[in-house]
């Protein structure tokens, strides 16, 4: 068995990952336009929860929401049980929303009401929740750590689908006394599909829509991430003792923002749409807007859950984090580290998947593999010229897309509302 490197070698190595890194940081002659823009636009710091920002201003009824994980972790919760027109007594069946990789709850309402997801469920009866994992501007808060520890920073999208998911939709389900809708988009996938297998988990479920589903990465064809997965970029972070990931520019660090440049070598990956080259072309995302996204996004992650998405990668599976050989026969007791098993999902629990024909991150293939390995028979909903972020974004997804989805829910849910 390989045991860990001698101390001597692991003194030698970080400063050497320390010049690689600063001289990728250095080649980099001329700002890339996505620094550029996050260098320039500042997050929104207005005060007040998601609530105060973005929909009690438009008129909607909202209120805020603490839920305490097991491992300590204070997680935000937004309620919205009507739309702005709705009766409170009349509320449908909750549905809960779970946000991808570097974004937050905003995301299904940073668009106009008539095109954000979150605003079109709640103008059509549906009881909507708002989850907001660890580590984002809306999360920040811990039983004993702060942002500025390491161990804030210890976690992978398994925890946030054993911790945050387990203690978000156990408070949803407390307090509706129903079983929930659970919808989801791109990493808010991977963890819902993960966190299904679980039985204290999947019994809350009534039925789960998932948005770019991902559960394997092996087809990943984004230019931007494949260049930081062979540079190794999460281990040489790992290594130097880089623990958060955020790519604003804050008052200790523009670290995050130095890396998008290192990567964006016009030479050998041209980001003058920086969105196309991480997630595939989208056809239909308001570009007029992004400074208006860019208060809100991107959210921090932590370094941890960028290098279990590149074992995803690297690996071909759809697994709990890999410490390594001794690693995983400490936390798991073999060698390797357990797959979620889809085939476990109960295929009594209805499925739905929206996915697109120009996604670079959930391509095709691997949906198509997700869906061989469940029980079930999903609906599917393929929308050939969508990319990653159309879905959530785009300015047609409400007629290309949410017709659909809320089609499902509602016959899942033997509930139904005028369109």
């Amino acid at each position: 068995m390989v045991g860990p490197p001698p101390l001597a070698a692991t003194r030698l190595l970080v400063p050497l990952l320390l010049l690689l890194l600063v001289c990728c940081l250095a080649g980099g002659a001329r700002a890339s336009p996505a620094a550029a823009a996050l260098r320039r636009v500042s997050p929104r710091a207005s005060p007040g929860g998601l609530c105060q920002q973005l929909l009690l201003p438009l008129g909607y009824p909202c209120t805020e929401h603490t839920v305490e994980t097991d491992d300590g972790f204070l997680l935000s919760l937004q309620h919205i049980p009507h739309g702005k027109n709705g009766v409170a007594d009349n509320a449908g069946p909750p549905v809960f929303l779970q946000h991808g990789l570097f974004q937050g709850g905003d995301t299904w309402f940073i668009n106009s009401a008539e095109q954000s997801l979150g605003y079109i469920l709640a103008d059509n009866g549906f009881d909507v929740w708002i989850g907001n994992v660890r580590g984002t501007h809306w999360s920040k808060g811990h039983s004993t750590y702060s942002v500025h520890d390491k161990l804030f920073w210890d976690w992978s999208w398994q925890e946030l689908a054993e911790y945050d998911l387990l203690a978000m939709l156990s408070y949803v389900y407390t307090v509706t006394q129903s079983k929930i809708l659970y919808v989801g988009h791109s990493q808010g996938t991977i963890m819902g599909l993960a966190a299904l297998t679980m039985p204290e988990i999947v019994k809350m479920i009534s039925s789960a829509a998932l948005l770019c589903p991902i559960s394997y990465l092996n087809h990943v064809s984004a230019g931007f991430v494949l260049r930081a997965v062979a540079m190794h970029l999460d281990q040489m972070l790992v290594t130097m003792g880089i623990h958060q990931l955020n790519f604003r520019n804050s008052m200790n660090s523009d670290m995050g923002v130095q890396i998008l440049d290192s990567l964006c070598d016009d030479e050998l990956l041209d980001c003058n749409n920086l969105l196309s080259s991480i997630t595939g072309e989208n056809c239909c995302f308001n570009s007029s807007r992004i400074d208006y996204y860019l208060e809100y996004e991107p959210h921090p992650s932590s370094t941890k859950n960028l290098r279990h998405l590149f074992q995803m990668i690297r690996k071909g599976t759809f697994a709990k984090y890999d410490y390594g050989w001794w690693g995983n026969i400490k936390r798991y007791g073999q060698l390797h580290p357990p797959p979620f098993d889809l085939s476990s999902i109960p295929e009594s629990l209805p499925i739905w998947m929206g996915y697109g024909g120009l996604d670079a991150l959930a391509d095709v293939t691997d949906v198509e593999r997700t869906v061989k390995e469940l029980r079930s028979t999903p609906d599917l909903l393929y929308v050939r010229d969508y990319g990653h972020i159309d879905f959530i974004m785009s300015v047609k997804a409400k007629d290309d897309v949410y017709v659909d989805l809320m089609r499902f829910l509602r016959a899942k849910q033997g509930w139904h509302s005028s369109y």
